[in-house]
This record gives structure tokens, sequence and C-alpha cells, in this order.
């Protein structure tokens, strides 16, 4: 049987646009929603005549924020993914929700049209915290928002974001240890960064926004690593927390390198060895599908080199690390086109990284100089 496909559809509306979201989000005072269930109806039928007999093993609505889309016209992509590809029987169907009231009241009808799995932008408990951070929900709604969706949703996640300005590590201990009581399967813990083009980067700039140096940022990360660890969910990537068997199967086929589709706005994709990528603007999306039959702007082969590259970029975030052979296999090269084995071999003697066999992966000693390690050890030129 082909190995299953990862399905990714981009919804780029959002009531607001936050201070430190770079994701290819948009503000409209109305949106045509007829035209846009056709655009990406007609955007996933593309995808799917290029990746022919795939059964697709997991979709992943995201944004935007697209706990906004209508349930029906969720349940119309669903649809067409399983007619165009075939589903397979364990398929795992994520939506990104915000916990506005109005998001959580379509929760019983996504979960009817077929969603299996929420992933909920909660940020933070605290409401000064929220109006910082340009959340247009409270502390009240995001509580009842995961609770509501543990009524409708098999599987439930949440996102938080720490080493936020002047936080302590007892504040953000308390923080964690309400989350973790929840009993969800599945959290996603950001430190927050300055991303380029956002209003926080301006802040930054200016002088008016410090977040915490590398020193305390450090111990924020130990904490969470350690009481994720004893509350049964351990990290399996950088942000990522799950207890065995409920890590996120859609991320883990980017983090694996796997074949993706991507359709909607601005979606990226990976395909039989080609990177695609949609309009980022709604309007020129819809405008090139109503031309095209797709909104893709960008579709090129990948060298063997670089797919090798991203490969190794993105699985050696996972605590599972890279299989070295299997990337071999994917590209067509010999890893010492894409491994400096010395760097390999000094980091695994420092402890901060192990090779067993075809198995590389980055330790827990590790893990905080990723960046560092990724720089020294792959090969990208």
């Amino acid at each position: 049987m082909a190995e299953p496909l990862a399905l990714y559809v981009h919804w780029p509306f959002c009531v607001s646009k936050c201070p430190y979201c770079d994701f290819n989000s948009h503000v409209r005072e109305s949106v045509d929603q007829a035209q846009w269930r056709d655009a990406l109806l007609a955007d996933l039928r593309h995808e799917a005549a290029l990746l022919p007999d795939r059964p697709v093993g997991s979709i992943f609505f995201g944004g935007g924020t697209p706990s906004l889309m209508p349930p029906s016209t969720v349940a119309a992509v669903i649809a067409a993914a399983a007619a165009e590809w075939g589903l397979t029987e364990d398929v795992e169907i994520t939506l990104e929700a915000n916990p506005n009231s109005v998001e959580v009241a379509n929760f019983a009808d996504l979960a009817v049209a077929g969603v299996n799995r929420v992933s909920i932008g909660v940020q933070s408990f605290d409401s000064q915290v929220l109006e910082f951070l340009g959340r247009a929900h409270s502390e009240e709604e995001a509580r009842r928002a995961i609770a509501t969706a543990q009524e409708h949703f098999t599987r439930v996640s949440f996102d938080l974001i720490y080493a936020r300005p002047g936080q302590t590590l007892a504040a953000w201990e308390s923080e964690l240890v309400g989350a973790l009581a929840f009993g969800t399967d599945h959290l996603s813990l950001y430190q927050l960064t300055i991303e380029p083009g956002t209003r926080f980067a301006t802040l930054a700039a200016k002088g008016d926004l410090t977040i915490p140096d590398g020193d305390a940022a450090a111990d924020l990360f130990d904490a969470t690593q350690a009481m994720t660890r004893a509350a049964g969910l351990p990290r399996y990537e950088v942000s990522n927390h799950a207890r065995i068997g409920q890590e996120s199967r859609h991320n883990l086929a980017y983090w694996r390198y796997a074949d993706y589709a991507g359709v909607g706005p601005g979606a990226h994709g990976r395909r039989l060895g080609q990177a695609t990528e949609r309009h980022k603007k709604p309007e020129n999306f819809v405008a090139a599908v109503a031309r095209n039959g797709h909104g893709l702007k960008v579709e090129a082969d990948l060298p063997a080199h670089e797919r090798a590259t991203e490969a190794m970029l993105m699985g050696l975030r996972l605590t599972e690390g890279v299989d070295l052979a299997r990337i071999e296999t994917r590209s067509g090269l010999g890893r010492e086109a894409f491994v400096d084995a010395n760097a390999v071999a000094w980091l695994v003697d420092q402890g901060l990284m192990t090779l067993e066999g075809d198995q590389l992966t980055v330790t827990d000693e590790g893990i905080l100089l990723l960046d560092s390690i990724l720089s020294a050890v792959v090969r990208t030129g």
C-alpha cells in the first residue's frame, strides 16, 4: 500500500491580526462562503490529479482561523478528499480553533462534519496576557472551549505561549499545572519569538518589548520538560508534547518529510520531489483558481541535495531524530553529501547528539542549541 498522504487546507481569514503572528492571515469585512468553498474544492481536485493512488492519512485545517469556516464547507472538503483519494481507516482530521464563544458553538457541527481532533489557540489563561497578545477571548472562554471540545472530539490539543516579557519561572509553573489539569493528550508549548514584520517586532526594535534572555528561557524550557514528562506528556518535538500514541500524525508527516498536499491561500506542499506554494493573498488565490483551475503560484523541482537538507532540518526537531538511510534512499545521495560526520562525532562526544546505527538524534541537553547544531551538522552547500 502506498504511503498515506497528508492534506493541509488553509483558511486565511481572522477576526483580527495578533501582534506576534506572521502566518498568512487576513481580516475581511465579509467572505463569500460559496465562492470560497468552490475555490478550495477546485484546488483540492487539482492536487488529487497529480497525486493519484495515495490514501489520505491526515487532514489539517489551518489558518487564519479555520473555526470560522462554515461546518458545511469543512464537510465538503473532507468529502472531496474521500472521493478523490480515499481516507485511511484511522484518518486524523484536525481543525485549528480559537476559544471565542461564537466559534465554540460550531464544535458539535464540526464533529458531525468529520473533524475528530481540534487544536485550540488558547495561548494563555491570564486576561492581561491575552490582551497583550491581542487575543479576542477571555480566560473563562478558553476554559469553556477546552471543556466543550472534550465533549465533542476524541482528541483535543491546545497551545500556550510562554517566555513572555516579565514572566517568572514560578508563574509559568503555576500556569502549566493548570493546563495539565485539563487532561488533554496533547499540548503545544511555544516560547514567544519576535517574528520579522509583526507589531511585536516594531515594539522590540524601539526597546518597548523585551523577552527573557537565553538563561531565563532555558530555565523555563527545562521546567516545561520536567513537568510535562511527569504528567505523561513528554516532548516529541521541540514544542510539542503528547501521550504516547497521541502525537499529531499530520505534523509528524511534515517533520518526517513525507509527501503532503497543500491547498488554499499560501499553502505549501511537498509532492514527489516538488515544492508547491499557492498565492497568498485571498483575492489573488480566488482569481488564480477561476483562471487556471488551481491556486498554484510556485511549482518547482527540488534538487536532491535540497530534499536531503530539508529532511535533516525538519527531522532533527523530533526526539526520534532522523533515519539517515531513509534520507539517502529518498534523495539518492550518500550521507556524506548532507551530513558533516566530524561535527556529528564531536557533538556525540559532548553528549549533544546520539548516533545509533542510522538513527541520528539531538539529546535533551542539545535541544536548546538546536539551531547551532543544525548549522554544524547539516551540509547545505
